[in-house]
This record gives structure tokens, sequence and C-alpha cells, in this order.
């Protein structure tokens, strides 16, 4: 295997191992990471806007919406690098790299279920896969595809 498809390879693993990380996380602990970011963002944007009024509760919960469409992108555009090294190519590459990630996120989500205080959220799978979605056509669009 040449140096080059060992890093993409070892990049796919370690960004699923990621997620996996994340999503094993209790509730709390979970929550409590995102909120300090959400915290840390309301903060910087009041010294932008001080009299805006943002609620804490609502902005986490976009935060970590925006974290998986975000992770899955990612995912998208890695799949898509994966797939066209190894030799998948055209719309194979892009049915089977959605595909791919479709799968993790549902398994995502029912690990979740074994998970303290979490639990399987169909609106999560969908906000991966639309995220998933976008890393691929931005896969797609800045390398043209045989």
């Amino acid at each position: 295997m040449n140096k080059r498809k060992t890093i993409l390879w070892l990049a796919v693993i370690l960004w699923l191992v990621l997620i996996f990380i994340l999503s094993a996380q209790p509730v709390h602990k979970s929550n409590g990471l995102s909120k300090a970011i959400a915290e840390k963002i309301i903060e910087f944007i009041k010294k932008i806007f001080p009299k805006e009024n943002i609620n804490l509760g609502r902005f986490n919960h976009y935060l970590r919406k925006t974290a998986h469409f975000f992770a899955y992108m990612i995912l998208g555009i890695l799949m898509m690098n994966v797939l066209k090294i190894i030799g998948v190519d055209g719309g194979k590459r892009i049915i089977l790299a959605l595909l791919i990630c479709i799968i993790y996120a549902i398994s995502d989500e029912l690990h979740q279920l074994f998970v303290l205080g979490r639990g399987a959220q169909v609106k999560d799978v969908i906000i991966d896969t639309m995220g998933a979605l976008v890393g691929i056509g931005l896969s797609k669009k800045c390398r043209k595809m045989p």
C-alpha cells in the first residue's frame, strides 16, 4: 500500500473513531462540552453586539446539530477521497460514499441507545446525511470526476 493510500485510510478510520468517542460520552459530559463552547461563542458575539440577547439553551442545541452536520460533511469528503484512491469512479463513488455515511450515522444513533442519557434520533441521521451530501458535493466540485 502506498503512503497516500495509507494516509487516506488512516484519516477515515480516525474520523470514524472520533465520531464514535464523542457519541460514547454520557449526555451530561457531552452537553457540558458543547455548552462550554456555546458560552465562549456567545461571549464573543456579545463583544461585537453587546445588546444581543442569546438564549444559551437554544444556541447550544443548534451548535450540537451543526456539529453533526459538519462531522458528516468531513466524513463525506474523506470517503470520496479514499474511494477514489482505491479506484471507485463516477456515480458509484458518490452512491457508495453516501451509503457508507448513512450506515455509519444509523449505527452511531443505535450506539447512543446504550450511552447514559443519550438516545437515537432519526432527525440526527437526516442531519448527518445532509452533511455527508454536502461533503460529497464539495469533493466532487473541487475535483473533476472521471
